[in-house]
């Protein structure tokens, strides 16, 4: 593991920044120099992390410091770290914005890192507001280290200099980087946020030449040899003990089937090194594509967009026959939201229904509202994703909601103190080896995934 290389954190000022877009350029700038990338993402989400992974050819780490210890996000950050030339971290929401206070935030991650700060200002319509906003920034929390400003969705040349020379004089801090307000730097959205890297890449015209156009334009915009100045005066770090990534065997021969497309890609890569780790073997399957399961001895279908594919899930119905019969026949099979939704009877989406697997006897739609929490819960009882009693801390990230069918009697494995779940207290509806949640897990918070889920493919697989 690395803990000794540049590192750099880009945090937003609020949530509507641009963070997302300059990282992206400023990823793509930095291989455009041939330099090795690791990027990371504070807090746990996904499609962030897909343009990162697509951008520099490395996998994206998630770092959350609600869910994960201090010594495991220096775990992660050296684990990852390895083998590249510079890192760069992207916050979440506001630099401040946390869980409970510090915990959770973008500072906290700063903070546990060591991390140089650039913070990126929306200045769209603000000059000498600036340097107020930024020194704010920096008084708040003195042990953040902001050493740089980027000014984002400026005006014009007049705009910029009345803000850059407001915040060297009053802010005491340089601007690296002024960065021009421009529609068609906006990545596309949706009601989970943005398009995802793969979909994006599949499905959307024009695609790469914006992020190719943000990519210039970032270039243009920022004093790309001074961030990687303050990168490389960063703390040292110590090297931390090996603990999340100890290798061991207690997954040899066994075959964890993952639902991999443009319909199911919300997966964190720690999870699936996990699988690895033990031993196990990560065979990827398409929903949408293949026609059949492989030979597994347990199938993980992550988050995604099943709503938007849900005309070829449907059609599908090979690919359907076949997970059912591998749950008929005891395989251990964890839905997870865009999974969960899948597995339902039918996908009910803008005024359009179209039939799923039917494992769960509901129907999935569009909710009232979006569902981005922490969650923290207990597993009710023994089931192929932890034992009863078990605890955890984990989140969910979903706009949609299950209407279970008139009458059904349905099993939960999961109590909630905090999160929506399926009915605001319980989650995860159980039927044998089957464990169907809007929960989240990542491994690094929750030890028990994926190693419980792997025992239990084993041992369904051994009798």
């Amino acid at each position: 593991m690395s803990s000794e290389i540049p590192r750099v954190l880009l945090a937003g000022d609020r949530s509507s920044s641009g963070k997302t877009t300059i990282v992206a350029g400023l990823l793509s700038a930095l291989r455009n120099r041939d330099l090795t990338v690791q990027s990371y993402k504070v807090a746990l989400d996904y499609i962030d992390p897909s343009y990162h992974t697509g951008i520099t050819g490395r996998w994206c780490r998630n770092l959350d410091g609600h869910l994960m210890p201090e010594e495991t996000v220096r775990e992660v950050y050296a684990h990852a770290a390895e083998g590249a030339e510079v890192a760069v971290i992207e916050g979440v929401r506001g630099l401040y914005e946390g869980y409970d206070g510090d915990r959770g935030s973008t500072a906290q991650i700063a903070k546990m890192l060591k991390a140089p700060v650039i913070l990126v200002v929306d200045a769209r319509s603000i000059t000498r507001s600036a340097a107020a906003l930024v020194k704010g920034y920096i008084d708040f929390d003195p042990a953040v280290d902001i050493r740089g400003v980027i000014l984002n969705k400026v005006g014009g040349g007049r705009h910029a200099d009345k803000a850059i020379s407001a915040i060297r004089d009053h802010a005491g801090v340089e601007v690296v980087g002024v960065i021009p307000r421009d529609d068609s730097m906006h990545l596309a959205m949706r009601h989970l946020g943005l398009v995802p890297m793969l979909e994006g890449e599949k499905r959307h015209a024009g695609f790469a030449e914006r992020l190719d156009k943000i990519r210039r334009v970032v270039e243009e915009g920022l004093d790309i040899d001074r961030i990687l100045e303050i990168a490389a005066e960063a703390e040292p770090l110590p090297t931390p003990e090996l603990d999340l990534y100890r290798p061991s065997r207690e997954g040899d021969g066994v075959r964890i089937g993952v639902a991999l497309d443009e319909a199911f890609n919300f997966y964190y890569r720690d999870n699936l090194e996990l699988i690895e780790l033990s031993g196990a073997e990560v065979v990827p399957v398409s929903p949408v594509h293949d026609q059949s399961l492989p030979e597994v001895d347990g199938l993980y279908i992550g988050g995604g967009y099943p709503e938007l594919y849900a005309k070829e899930l449907s059609e599908n119905r090979s690919m359907i026959g076949s997970i059912r019969g591998a749950h008929e026949e005891g395989v251990p099979i964890f839905a997870e939201c865009g999974g969960l939704m899948y597995l339902c009877e039918e996908i009910d989406w803008g005024g359009e229904s179209r039939p799923a697997v039917g494992l769960v006897p509901a129907k999935t739609r569009k909710g009232g509202q979006r569902i981005v929490s922490y969650t923290e819960g207990t597993f009710l009882r023994d089931c192929s994703m932890g034992p009863r009693g078990a605890s955890f801390l984990g989140h969910e990230f979903h706009h949609s909601e299950l209407v279970l069918d008139p009458g059904a009697e349905v099993e939960y494995a999961i109590r909630l103190r905090r999160g929506t779940g399926i009915d605001g207290v319980r989650d995860g509806i159980v039927d044998g080896n089957l464990v169907a949640s809007y929960n989240h897990f990542h491994g690094a918070s929750y030890r028990l995934f994926p190693s419980h889920f792997i025992k239990s493919a084993r041992e369904a697989r051994d009798k």
